[in-house]
């Protein structure tokens, strides 16, 4: 329960979770923002204008899925690392999840990586296929990493990069 234990409850995710034929059209983001906050910079990191603009600054981002493009340019945006780009079409057994990455070592392409769900549990691991971290990112890496189709609701985060500190 987010109240006590800060993990969202699956009725809670069920609710920001992209339709089935939208997810079946290629990547599209999932914001996981579940708190109001003052907080809007992912409405205005949006080139497509999926992200609504906020009526409060406290309100909660409001996403249309269908326009979303899939581009990523919200995920380094949220400071509070609550949003992932899901491309279910990747393969018939594998799915491409662009996750916000503040740790260091910040992993290398071809690295194998423990895949961590909501509550930093490990869950199996993937590959690292793509880094992103740009100046504009503003230290946030947006790590690409293929993982386990059955996995794409579950992965929110990766552990520390095996064989290096």
């Amino acid at each position: 329960m987010l109240k006590k234990d800060g993990i969202p409850a699956e009725e809670d995710v069920a609710i920001i979770t992209p339709s089935d034929e939208r997810r079946a059209a290629g990547p599209v983001a999932w914001v996981e923002c579940f708190e109001k906050i003052p907080c809007d910079p992912c409405h205005d990191a949006c080139p497509a204008g999926a992200i609504a603009e906020f009526s409060d600054i406290n309100d909660l981002p409001s996403v249309e899925h269908d326009e979303c493009t899939g581009c990523g340019l919200c995920v380094s945006a949220c400071p509070g690392l609550a949003i992932f780009v899901i491309d279910e079409t990747y393969s018939e057994e594998k799915a491409l999840i662009r996750l916000p990455h503040e740790f260091s070592p910040v992993p290398e392409p071809g690295d194998e990586v423990p895949l961590l769900n909501r509550a930093g549990e490990e869950v199996g691991t993937g590959e690292v296929d793509r880094v992103q971290k740009p100046a504009a990112f503003d230290r946030t890496a947006v790590v690409w990493v293929i993982i386990p189709q059955e996995l794409v609701r579950d992965v929110r985060a990766i552990g520390k990069v095996g064989g290096r500190p």
